[in-house]
């Protein structure tokens, strides 16, 4: 759809080629004993280490702007649904969850992934942020949008969700180690990612103006290799920009954010 995009493309072919077959390598007789363990250990840190920040942080991109044109839509619902459990993400919940509440409640009290109502600088805190949203996180979401009469984001969200549970029921009744070591796992990993990262582009908070709780992370590999997305506070005043165009739109605004006291660190990340 953008030519800007091919990095993603370039990305979702590596997927392609290097971590969905060997997933399924790993579901049959050919591997055994030591020869599985290491084929699945090199799995793991490829799919799992490598390849997640990167096929994250581009899903968090297309879920803002489309990654194909109209003729070819049917490609973004394969990538939702067929490429995405294999990195931990259910179907249609990160869509639903990202577009359909945390942009419209901005980390606000109603964002049923806010951090305002934790203490922050502790780990206790942290860890029962986490928990919440491993044992809450989609109950809440739920009932956020429900209450609001949002048919089309609970039901997307809903279903996909339990579609991801009855996939797992079943690859367990195939094979229950490899279902928990290649996607059971991966799941709980990504939530706990996905939380870490947003406690930490979360973290500081404006007390006179609460919504201004976002920041900035420059002069990091970290933007290289995920698409800017150190520069939150541009996102979320931006969010519809284009990942390459965030820079320029950072200098711009240089002034505004001093002003605005928005936080900007340099050489370090979230992760």
């Amino acid at each position: 759809n953008d030519p800007r995009d091919l990095p993603f493309i370039h990305l979702l072919t590596a997927i392609h080629i290097v971590v969905i077959p060997v997933a399924i390598l790993l579901y049959t007789p050919v591997l055994t004993g030591v020869f599985w363990w290491i084929t699945y250990a090199l799995y793991f840190y490829v799919s799992q280490l490598y390849f997640k920040g990167r096929f994250g942080l581009m899903l968090h991109c297309i879920s803002h702007r489309k990654l194909f044109k109209k003729n070819a839509g049917f490609l973004q619902h394969w990538v939702t649904w067929i490429v995405c459990p294999f990195f931990g993400h259910t179907p249609e919940t990160y869509f639903a969850h990202h577009m359909g509440m945390h942009h419209v409640e901005n980390n606000m009290e109603e964002d049923a992934s806010s951090t305002l109502r934790f203490q922050r600088d502790s780990l206790r805190g942290f860890i029962q942020y986490v928990s919440r949203f491993l044992f809450l996180g989609f109950r809440d979401t739920f009932l956020y949008f429900f209450s609001r009469n949002r048919k089309k984001f609970y039901l997307r969200l809903t279903f996909g969700e339990l579609s991801f549970y009855l996939f797992c029921a079943i690859m367990c009744y195939i094979n229950w180690p490899v279902t928990l070591l290649l996607f059971i796992i991966p799941f709980v990993f990504a939530r706990i990612v996905m939380m870490l990262g947003n406690w930490a582009q979360h973290a500081f908070v404006n007390p006179d103006l609460p919504e201004d709780n976002t920041i900035n992370c420059i002069n990091t590999p970290y933007n290289k290799t995920c698409w800017n997305d150190g520069y939150h506070f541009i996102h979320h005043e931006r969010p519809a920009l284009h990942y390459t165009d965030i820079p320029g739109e950072f200098q711009k605004r240089i002034g505004e954010m001093a002003q605005r006291k928005i936080l900007t660190f340099e050489g370090i990340h979230y992760l």
